[in-house]
């Protein structure tokens, strides 16, 4: 069952990475290409998330609950796995409910900043998917430097927390000033 799991989450880190580069290609142009991709933005994210849902369910069977819950890493995967997995789904939710409306004024930017997101997000979970099977990567070291040591961890470092803070703050803000911007139209 883990061969399965292995081979299904490459579909959603795909879906879900192309959509972040049409997201972003979106908000820095107006043309006519980025307009034909914007439009594939919604299937693309809702087999991105289909994907995902797969890869998760699968990725529960491989161990029983006790054993993956009973290491940090096991659960710091678990845990980013629904993080970016419910992530995508409110882009998902954005785009859809906002429509067009995503791309005026600021909020691109907005949508820019939440796809570059959800890819870091998707990264870390890859990265602490791989170190369950022995495959690391360069990335839990950039996560050590941010105060989270990827196999004794178990909660979100504090200076994590404060840079989630931050941006958090600055995306509402933006997102406001956006609003404010559309409806001052």
């Amino acid at each position: 069952m883990a061969a399965y799991h292995v081979v299904l989450v490459h579909f959603p880190i795909a879906l879900w990475m192309t959509a972040t580069l049409a997201i972003v290609w979106r908000a820095l142009s107006d043309g006519t290409l980025a307009k034909a991709v914007d439009r594939a933005l919604v299937p693309l994210l809702t087999l991105g998330l289909l994907a995902g849902i797969a890869a998760y369910t699968v990725g529960l069977m491989v161990w029983p609950w006790e054993t993956i819950s009973s290491t940090p890493l096991g659960r710091n995967h678990m845990l980013l796995a629904t993080w970016t997995t419910a992530y995508w789904a409110l882009l998902l939710a954005t785009r859809w409910i906002q429509g067009e409306a995503v791309w005026d004024g600021v909020m691109r930017w907005v949508m820019a900043g939440l796809a570059i997101l959800g890819s870091v997000l998707l990264g870390i979970t890859g990265t602490l998917g791989g170190h369950l099977v022995g495959i690391y990567t360069e990335v839990s070291q950039v996560l050590r430097l941010l105060g989270w040591e990827v196999y004794t961890t178990f909660y979100v470092p504090t200076l994590t927390l404060a840079v989630i803070g931050v941006v958090a703050l600055l995306l509402i803000g933006l997102g406001l000033w956006g609003r404010s911007a559309r409806t001052a139209q």
